[in-house]
């Protein structure tokens, strides 16, 4: 099936390829208080740029955030390679898990063993389940994010020994989200997939990809699962722009892309629940964790949250810019707390400490002894 008003897929293909691949400052931001029967040992993540802290610094990509504005409203107004104004959803998670205030990229080579043993992000902005969707940008992939990880637990061998090292994956939290590249950028851009693959039959294709990336991990001895749905597609400003009739005078969401995104988290929640039920017997413990609830909510209920802005990003025009078009000469709002969107694709920093707080629940069942 084809999407509606598929006469600009040609130009979703230019500005995402360009754009895409490269996902409050206030005192409640800054710190979480930890549960009190944490036996969590580090924070893992995997994913896209919705979890990458800055491994795009380290890789031959343009698809980098590693300047002004990004970064602007983090500690010391430092731009770190995460692609929002702050702080990251992780980044929250780990501090509410009592284990470290920032999720570290785990290519920083000026990390420390101790630094890593609490926790590493193997994200990388613009990768997904599809092995093409991060080939399009010369990102990692997924399966490089496994190969890392493995790299990770041999220098945790190394420092602590292999039966401690062992104990300490066990503990450990996995944080897995991707999923938006494989479809906005991937399936509904270029033509590839859609010769394969009808829309359900690459929702099953991108799951089953998710489902085999979980069970390489727990092979490896992970335990603890959260796996991030899709958000609602159809409101990322960039997909509003180049879907609309009149981008500028009509900002609604795009509801065929978004119906998708619903139709795909149904299907996960179901088998995330079945891997859940097979595996919780040895310990196991996999949850779907919902970032499209509390973003729609976010969106429909603007003025409930104090959104002036809720389908056009803080930076630049905040229709098409991100990544390197979103530099030290753009225009940025003044407050970015009063927007949803940072740029085109990724959220603020205050929506993704809204979506955190949204998912504490989970969180606490990956956390509870």
């Amino acid at each position: 099936m084809e999407s509606p008003n598929s006469h600009i897929i040609p130009l979703l293909l230019i500005f995402l390829h360009v754009f895409w691949f490269t996902p409050k400052a206030s005192q409640a931001l800054t710190k979480q208080t930890p549960s009190t029967t944490n036996t969590v040992s580090a924070l893992l993540v995997f994913g896209d740029s919705t979890v990458d802290p800055g491994n795009n610094n380290y890789v031959q990509t343009l698809f980098k955030s590693n300047f002004q504005p990004y970064g602007r409203d983090f500690i010391n107004q430092r731009p770190t390679g995460r692609f929002t104004n702050g702080r990251l959803s992780t980044d929250y998670i780990a501090s509410y898990m009592g284990i470290k205030e920032f999720v570290p990229p785990y290519l920083d080579p000026s990390l420390s063993i101790k630094e890593m043993m609490t926790g590493v992000s193997f994200a990388s902005a613009g990768s997904g389940f599809d092995p093409l969707t991060s080939g399009l940008s010369n990102v990692i992939p997924i399966q490089k994010q496994l190969e890392y990880f493995k790299e990770y637990k041999k220098r945790l061998e190394s420092a602590i020994g292999k039966q401690q090292a062992e104990s300490h994956i066990e503990k450990a939290i996995f944080i897995i989200s991707a999923g938006t590249n494989d479809f906005v950028v991937n399936y509904f851009t270029l033509p590839v997939r859609r010769k394969t693959y009808t829309v359900s039959n690459y929702q099953q294709f991108i799951i089953q990809n998710l489902k085999d990336f979980v069970q390489s991990l727990w092979a490896e001895g992970a335990r603890r699962f959260g796996v991030v749905g899709l958000p609602p597609m159809g409101c990322l400003p960039i997909v509003i722009t180049l879907n609309s009739e009149n981008a500028i005078l009509r900002r609604g969401c795009i509801e065929y892309y978004s119906s998708v995104a619903t139709n795909y988290n149904q299907i996960l929640q179901s088998q995330l629940h079945l891997m859940h039920n097979a595996l919780s017997l040895s310990g196991g413990r996999i949850y779907y964790i919902d970032v499209y609830g509390p973003l729609m909510e976010m969106i429909q209920g603007q003025t409930n949250f104090g959104f002036d802005d809720v389908n056009s990003g803080c930076c630049g025009t905040g229709y098409l810019e991100a990544s390197f078009m979103c530099n030290p000469k753009s225009f940025a709002c003044p407050d970015a707390s009063k927007y949803v969107f940072w740029d085109s694709i990724h959220p603020t920093q205050t929506a993704y400490y809204i979506v955190f707080k949204a998912v504490r629940h989970v969180l606490d069942l990956l956390i509870k002894n």
